[in-house]
């Protein structure tokens, strides 16, 4: 099968690349934090798992992102959204849908009613091109029933919660 053959520039080449990266679906969450400018919030998709032992996420932030020099040295919480969220999405991504509710019992302030939640302390930042990783303790977390809200070829998408798990395998 050959390659298509498109002009090479930055423009053409970064779209492609995203374009390429969004075949793989990804959940939706929000970053939330305490920054010198008060209550911060961003939605994310770029968001990992590293260790179990320390349990440890990551977060990329984008360097052109308002949150991205707020972020480092504080305590953050990563909010993974549910299916009926996308109007939450929207709202930390710049396009106010509806107004939060948070909750402020922990490590960081955290949204309610999400699919899931983990208060995080900062472990260590590390470079990332043209954004920042991010790497937290957590050091609280839930959860909830619930289908997921995700993000696969620039649209947003409901990923049912399946039936039967794989927790029989683990």
């Amino acid at each position: 099968m050959s390659r298509p053959q498109l002009p090479r520039t930055d423009d053409v080449r970064t779209r492609r690349f995203r374009s390429c990266l969004g075949r793989f679906a990804t959940g939706v969450t929000v970053v939330t934090f305490d920054g010198p400018g008060g209550r911060r919030g961003f939605t994310a998709n770029s968001f990992t798992s590293v260790s179990m032992d320390p349990p440890l996420v990551l977060v990329a932030v984008a360097r052109g992102a308002r949150a991205h020099d707020e972020l480092p040295g504080r305590p953050f919480a990563i909010n993974v959204l549910g299916a009926e969220q996308q109007a939450l999405a929207l709202h930390f991504a710049g396009r106010p849908q509806v107004e939060p509710e948070w909750i402020d019992d922990g490590t960081a302030p955290r949204l309610a009613g999400v699919l899931a939640h983990l208060e995080c302390r900062p472990w260590r930042t590390y470079d990332g091109g043209d954004h920042s990783l991010h790497v937290g303790e957590v050091v609280d977390f839930d959860y909830r029933a619930g289908d997921l809200l995700g993000f696969a070829n620039s649209r947003f998408v409901a990923v049912q919660e399946p039936v039967l798990g794989m927790e029989h395998l683990l």
